[in-house]
């Protein structure tokens, strides 16, 4: 019988945390009277810069280690990236060190036959006579530009992600036209306006990670770093993916600081399950239950003493419930 587990909770735990600490964050830089150029410059990058790290740790996580996150997170992923699972495949083991170049590995068929599909030469995805791949291969059939690639990565998920947002603006759009039937043609502008936007912030995520992986391993990190301080081995073997990683969370520039808000306290928690183990000793349990504990009594004490302080929708949500 093996040792008896706990996790499940973990999740609701590290969401109601990353709240507490958010409300504890708010009230500290309130007692900072006045502010400082340093105080407020912190306080306009905060939300944008915690939003690129948390999408950064959980890129990376999706590439490297899969398993830190929850299985629907990786099929979402999946879903709008549209990575081949050979290129996947490939990226893993470079960084295992079973695709290597310039040795036969017996890896060449693995980006050989995805080169054949394409239509390149079949030699573009043997790491023994091909270094490094070119990033034609990554491209998918975009053509050799990496701009070209970035645009289109751009537009198909921008299309993809307007199938969700689209119905979500439509709701909202009844709801404001049963409150006000006269003002149609603003709110329907509004609405489409705002799936656009929406829509363009994951576009421009996905775009701007395949580019920072082209940047990383072609052009640009080769051209300031010499092959013989960084290898194409080395690129290939997880710089280009972070250098992609980096780069991608940065689009949430793109959405009105409110929902910025919204989409880092979406993703903080996420990328904090990444560094906590899914699953441990039940004799530890108490480690979270303290944690949960506390973190709850922060945020009902401020949804009741001081509700513009919960942030976001859960915050609107709560206050509804709490109000007197």
């Amino acid at each position: 019988m093996g040792i008896p587990l706990a996790g499940k909770s973990l999740d609701i735990t590290l969401f109601a945390f990353t709240r507490a600490m958010d409300i504890v964050l708010q009230s500290s830089s309130t007692l900072q009277s006045p502010k400082s150029q340093c105080t407020r410059l912190i306080s306009n990058y905060a939300t944008p810069v915690l939003f690129a790290a948390s999408s950064a740790t959980l890129m990376h996580a999706y590439f490297y280690s899969p398993n830190r996150l929850p299985y629907t997170y990786v099929k979402w992923i999946d879903r709008l990236s549209e990575l081949d699972e050979r290129l996947l495949h490939a990226l893993r083991e470079v960084r295992y060190g079973n695709f290597v170049y310039g040795k036969d590995t017996g890896m060449a068929p693995l980006l050989g036959s995805m080169c054949k599909e394409l239509g390149l030469p079949e030699v573009w995805g043997d790491p023994e006579q091909t270094i490094p791949i070119p990033c034609e291969v990554v491209h998918h059939g975009s053509g050799p530009s990496c701009e070209w690639h970035a645009i289109m990565r751009f537009w198909r998920a921008w299309k993809k992600a307007l199938g969700v947002y689209a119905p979500i603006q439509a709701v909202i759009l009844v709801r404001a036209l049963y409150k006000q039937p006269k003002n149609f043609f603003p709110a329907l502008a509004q609405a489409i306006y705002n799936a656009s936007r929406n829509s363009a912030f994951l576009g421009a995520f996905v775009s701007l990670f395949y580019y920072g992986v082209c940047l990383g391993r072609t052009r640009l990190g080769p051209k300031i770093i010499s092959s013989k301080t960084i290898s194409p081995q080395m690129w290939d073997g997880g710089l280009c993916i972070t250098s992609g990683c980096l780069l991608c969370g940065w689009s949430v520039l793109l959405e009105i600081p409110r929902r910025r808000v919204e989409l880092m306290l979406f993703v903080v928690p996420r990328a904090l399950g990444v560094w906590f183990p899914r699953w441990y000793d039940r004799v530890h349990r108490w480690r979270e239950q303290l944690a949960f504990a506390v973190s709850a009594a922060v945020i009902l004490t401020a949804a009741q003493e001081r509700p513009d302080r919960v942030r976001g929708v859960f915050g609107r949500v709560l206050r509804s419930v709490v109000a007197p």
